[in-house]
């Protein structure tokens, strides 16, 4: 390997390390601000549901798609809400293609006979997808603040009591809940997915919002105000996240979010790999479209502090971490070798130090969002290094899936959203197998995926002829996380 393109690895490597560095410090003040408000005791106004005059009005939308499993869950739960009938509508937004239609009409005929105005909207084509869907159904909504809840969210009765109140505040547009998780335990898969997005739902909502710092409308589970959906612009389906599109364009008009912590809604992981990597695809994706169409209006923004740029880059940023991941995880076996032929260059090796104080940080920041759910006992944190560890290897062994999405993203490729299947899976006992909307095909990746672990079992012998087990942990891990994810998508077929 000549001396120009070791230099050239070095410089593309160290820039990735130093990018991850820099996610890891503002997640470590995401931390430092979510501990801050933690001892914070806020009295927010609120609306008096007791009395009838403040009650307002609500609308709840149920987008679906061909939820056959979890249809008539969802509809006998949204039906158990509690709130006065009269101040109430829900619409099922159903773009359905196949036989649950019959039954969803139905189901709605029923709930109808037992007072509640529940309408069943459907439309002629899928234009817009999601946000197609949400956007026809405002149209006609009668609600003053509109609900939404995708098909594997069960929320509470006494949901709207707990989060109607605070719209009392004009400035408010929209009140976003914790996602739980019903099926947490149900697999490795699942108490990942369950670790990661714990984190996202405490951490960084919390951090973020605490300090008025841009937080995202996590596309179910949560309550807008009408009006702040029109004055933003209304639902655009360019990009396939556009929960976060439409939270950036309302903050950017200075409406204000709050985010309840305290208030959990529980719904179902997916429990199948092929289900999760349709769901990261187009969350990482989407990531990157809304990087690519709303940064500039952040950095240029006149009405918002600097600190809140920075993090409003950084998160726009999130998915495109799995890029700077990749990259270094690439570049790892090379700079081994690089290390070993050109001891003149030693000192620059210092830079994969900033990889070990990202990782340290980030097992920080997680050890204290992993304790506000689960507890803090002894037992606990074993249990929490061990799933830290594991959660680290998958993330590691989903980064080409999840870097080819940021890359489709951020160069403006145009793909079809593809909806996450639903399993009705509650315990162990249920099992997921006979699924009619799983994914029939074998991703591409995986090729890919099971070259990259073997080219990473090659970075661990490496070490020996070497002897420099430096990198060896990490090859480790990554050797691990695609070697789980191609025999988990190997395997995990109906």
């Amino acid at each position: 390997m000549g001396l120009t393109i070791a230099l050239i690895i070095i410089a593309i490597y160290s820039t990735a390390l130093i990018l991850i560095f820099f996610y890891s410090l503002a997640q470590l003040n995401l931390l430092v601000n979510y501990l801050g408000y933690k001892k914070r005791n806020e009295e927010a106004p609120k609306f008096n549901l007791l009395d009838p005059k403040e009650i307002p009005f609500v609308t709840i939308q149920l987008p679906i798609y061909n939820e056959e499993y979890v249809m008539e869950r969802l509809l006998d739960n949204i039906a158990k809400i509690e709130y006065p009938k009269s101040k109430l509508e829900i619409q099922v937004l159903d773009d359905s293609t196949d036989d649950t239609v019959i039954e969803t009409a139905k189901r709605i005929e029923e709930l109808k006979k037992d007072g509640l105005d529940i309408q069943h909207i459907r439309r002629k084509n899928r234009q817009g997808y999601k946000a197609g869907a949400l956007k026809e159904g405002l149209a006609i909504a009668k609600g003053e603040f509109i609900a939404i809840f995708d098909a594997d969210f069960l929320p509470e009765s006494d949901w709207l009591k707990k989060t109607v109140p605070y719209f009392k505040d004009e400035e408010i547009g929209v009140v976003q809940t914790r996602w739980g998780h019903i099926n947490r335990d149900y697999s490795t898969l699942t108490r990942i997915q369950a670790f990661a997005l714990d984190a996202h739902f405490t951490l960084e909502q919390v951090g973020r919002n605490s300090k008025g710092h841009f937080i995202n409308f996590n596309g179910t589970a949560g309550i807008w105000r009408k009006e702040c959906i029109l004055d933003a612009g209304n639902w655009e389906g360019d990009t396939l996240t556009e929960d976060l599109d439409l939270s950036y364009r309302a903050q950017l008009k200075n409406w204000k979010f709050k985010y309840l912590e305290d208030v959990e809604t529980p719904a179902e992981l997916p429990v199948v790999i092929s289900a999760a990597r349709s769901q990261q695809f187009r969350w990482n994706k989407g990531g990157a479209e809304n990087f690519r169409k709303t940064v500039w209006s952040v950095i240029t923004a006149k009405n918002i502090p600097l600190k809140t740029k920075f993090h409003g880059v950084m998160h726009l940023l999130n998915s495109s971490m799995f890029l700077c991941v990749f990259i270094v995880a690439l570049l790892s076996i090379p700079m081994l070798y690089i290390k070993n032929t050109y001891g003149h260059l030693g000192w620059i090796f210092e830079v994969t130090s900033f990889f070990i104080i990202s990782t340290i940080i980030l097992f920080i920041c997680y050890w204290f969002t992993y304790k506000s759910i689960q507890g803090s006992s002894f037992d606990n944190f074993v249990d929490y290094i061990k799933l830290f560890f594991t959660f680290f290897s998958v993330a590691l062994g989903f980064s080409l899936h999840n870097t080819v999405a940021v890359l489709e993203g951020h160069l403006g490729k145009r793909s079809e959203f593809v909806r996450t299947p639903k399993f009705n899976i509650n315990s162990i006992k249920d099992t997921w197998k006979g699924n009619k909307y799983l994914a029939k095909k074998l991703s591409p990746n995986m090729i890919l995926e099971f070259a990259l672990m073997i080219y990473f079992l090659f970075g661990m012998y490496s070490a020996i002829p070497l002897n420099d087990y430096g990198l060896f942990p990490f090859h480790l891990m990554l050797f691990l996380g695609f070697g789980f994810v191609f025999f988990k998508s190997l395997t995990s077929k109906a």
